[in-house]
């Protein structure tokens, strides 16, 4: 069912149900399209209420009918509003919980509406690179002023309806419902009462003007651009509500539509589009159904209460769970709460948190020196050196000590997740939760599923990561996972690119142009040089076929571990991060380059970004061949949250699939000629060529 009809009395009321949020796909139109016509052929209905069922008034349009034909087959959102303003009988959209994007805009072709309080009212469009196709532009601002839409518009923020009603002079709501539960039976009675006044009420036919005109336009569209970067339909959101203000309604929908249309077509908005499904899909584990019985978290332990294990335990206090941290020594205890206590009274010194909000999650948090103390949690995440040996002191322990039932998590970045299981008599509790740094602010966590880690776990941790507010993607078990092995690739083409010439400085500027928020040796100073030292170290003994650059490794000889001692690929002063060139670090470089017969060549900025990004999806390929990433958006979901990856390019294998994987691959076998780098990396990955031969794409 899509849509439902009722008859209550002389009131026809048309129920969208379409879960989750009601989107109005073809299916949905055309239910509506079809209450609409049975009403309006009724004589005995007087008018019509218009509502959603379940939690959602409506979400707005389906954006997996984008690129389909079903996005235009009629009715389209178009004409099923155009329907609704020229009914003869008037109709009241009755909304609540949500009304966003075409659901607004519908609402808004609408004669009268009625909404309940704590409705959410937004027009998102921005959001997914866009504008409001539907009149969102022409209508909003008739009814809340020019200013007030306008802001919403370039925002994409909802507000709530009762905060809209309280505005001066609006006209989005003809009344406000007491509250959800009377929400249905006011708004029927409401229409009976309204059911013979005429002329019916059209948003089109109110005035829509600003008082300083153009001045105010310009202003807003010098704000915007400031602000919009890399995404041009913010300020084509201006441009289509000064529309509004200069031309008839149907003059302004044609050009919104046009503007709407136009940005389809942009990469950025591809790029956008992808991002909201790939997030959506990434939840989603194809052999875990979504109704898996899930264990029941109330409390968690962390084990380590330095900077991951402080980080690591903010996410839980503020979802208002139970943390008790476990050290070896009080000192160590005593550092990480004061690292917590800082870290939230800095919120509250920006206004981010409330003083009663900061007391509520320190009185969740308790410490101990004893794994008896944290033997009843659900959860414990392990947050200790990174070390196999320390895992598995600690997780030996845990299985003696924890309760039947509990998960039992490793936070570690690279180590076999399988092997760590292996330490405990209960390797189906097992999981990775990879948190990134700084865990109390970054959206990704790595969801590392062993060879024994149960579904019911998997579906436990991944509706746990919803609760704390991270994008949670799952890995199998590999070196590095999806994020650190990509990134190692990466950063092995940055310290070819300073054999062959560059600086680090050149290096970070190209890819920071590109879009990254941070190059791989401003990345690298902000993390500590000595991390990926002893993680080359390692390769050393594992994978002595894997090539490197040695600067990085000469750098760390001299002590120069990054921002942490002042001195790194850059130069930093006490209490600063500014990154300074350095001329130790270009003299070592250049020594080094001498020492390999290197003669330095110009190397342009798109050779730079083609063999850092390039890299990432050749390895991304081989993670998909390998089944450790289970879709390509998986790891483009990965690179956005967790390495500060362009957002308007969409990941990736998303950029890839953008550029086309046939010149993708063209510039893999030209990198593959480089006498300097690795001839055997840039072996275009099976997958690669595959899809190039069938002419398709990652996505």
């Amino acid at each position: 069912m899509t849509a439902e009809y009722k008859v209550h009395g002389d009131v026809a009321l048309i129920t969208l149900d379409n879960p989750p949020v009601n989107g109005l796909g073809l299916a949905t139109r055309q239910a509506i399209a079809a209450g609409l016509e049975q009403a309006q052929d009724d004589p005995a209905i007087k008018a019509i209420v218009l509502t959603g069922a379940g939690k959602a008034f409506s979400g707005g349009a389906d954006i997996r009918e984008f690129d389909s034909p079903k996005a235009i087959t009629e009715p389209n959102l178009l004409s099923l509003i155009l329907a609704a303003e020229n009914s003869t009988k008037p109709i009241v959209a009755a909304l609540h919980s949500v009304a966003m994007g075409g659901g607004l805009e519908l609402a808004l072709g609408c004669h009268y509406r009625i909404a309940a309080p704590g409705c959410k009212v937004a027009l998102p469009e921005v959001k997914i690179g866009l504008i409001p196709g539907a009149g969102g532009t022409q209508r909003l601002p008739r009814v809340l002023g020019v200013e007030t839409a306008l802001n919403m518009i370039v925002s994409g923020e909802p507000v709530a309806s009762e905060l809209l009603a309280q505005l001066p002079g609006q006209k989005l709501f003809d009344r406000m419902a007491a509250s959800n539960d009377s929400l249905l039976e006011e708004a029927i009675a409401f229409a009976r009462t309204m059911a013979d006044v005429r002329p019916l009420p059209l948003v089109r036919n109110l005035p829509c003007k600003h008082p300083q005109g153009d001045a105010y336009f310009q202003f807003a569209r010098n704000m915007v651009k400031g602000l919009a970067k890399n995404f041009p339909a913010p300020v084509k959101c201006v441009d289509a509500v000064e529309l509004a203000t200069k031309h008839k309604v149907d003059s302004g929908l044609a050009l919104e539509r046009e503007i709407f249309l136009n940005l389809m077509l942009t990469p950025e908005c591809r790029a956008l589009r992808h991002i909201f499904m790939a997030e959506r899909a990434a939840s989603k584990i194809p052999d875990v159904p979504e109704d898996t019985a899930r264990r029941d978290i109330r409390s968690v332990a962390v084990i380590g209460a330095g900077t991951m294990g402080g980080g690591i335990s903010m996410n839980f206090l503020n979802a208002g769970l139970p943390v008790k941290i476990l050290e070896m020594k009080q000192e160590a205890l005593d550092r990480g709460i004061a690292t917590i206590r800082k870290n939230y009274e800095a919120q509250i010194k920006k206004g981010k948190l409330a003083q009663d909000k900061y007391e509520q999650r320190m009185a969740l948090l308790s410490t101990t020196l004893s794994y008896d103390e944290i033997k009843d949690a659900d959860l414990v995440i392990e947050a200790v050196f990174e070390d196999m040996g320390v895992k598995q002191k600690v997780f030996e322990q845990l299985d003696a000590t924890m309760k039947p039932g509990a998960i039992l998590a490793t936070n570690t970045s690279t180590l076999d997740v399988n092997r760590i299981a292996s330490f405990t008599k209960r390797p189906q509790d097992v999981v990775g939760l990879h948190f990134f740094s700084p865990a109390n602010v970054m959206k990704l966590l790595e969801v590392v599923r062993g060879d024994k880690t149960a579904k019911d776990v998997l579906a436990t941790v991944m509706a746990l990561a919803k609760k704390i507010r991270k994008t949670a993607v799952v890995s199998g078990v590999c070196d590095g996972f999806i994020g650190n092995r990509m990134i190692e690739q990466y950063s092995r083409q940055a310290g070819f690119l300073l054999d062959e010439g560059c600086t680090p400085q050149q290096v970070d500027k190209a890819i920071e142009k590109f879009g990254f928020a941070m190059g791989p040796f401003r990345m690298s100073d902000l993390a500590g040089n000595d991390i990926g030292w002893a993680i080359r170290k390692r390769r050393a003994v594992e994978r002595p076929e894997m090539k490197y650059s040695a600067t990085a490794d000469k750098l760390c000889e001299l002590g120069r571990f990054g921002q942490k001692t002042g001195a790194g690929w850059y130069d930093y002063q006490p209490g600063k991060r500014d990154a300074i060139p350095s001329a130790v670090v270009n003299e070592l470089i250049e020594q080094h380059r001498a020492s390999l017969g290197i003669t330095p060549r110009k190397i342009t900025d798109e050779e730079i970004v083609q063999r850092l990004v390039f890299s990432l999806v050749n390895e991304g390929a081989h993670l998909l061949e390998e089944g450790i990433a289970a879709r390509a958006s998986d790891i483009d979901m990965v690179y956005l949250t967790g390495y500060g990856f362009p957002v308007h390019r969409g990941g990736p294998m998303k950029y890839a699939d953008t550029v086309g994987l046939f010149t993708v691959m063209q510039a893999m076998k030209r990198f593959q000629r480089n006498p300097h780098d690795d001839a055997a990396f840039w072996e275009p990955a099976p997958l690669v060529k595959r899809l190039v031969a069938e002419g398709k794409t990652f996505n």
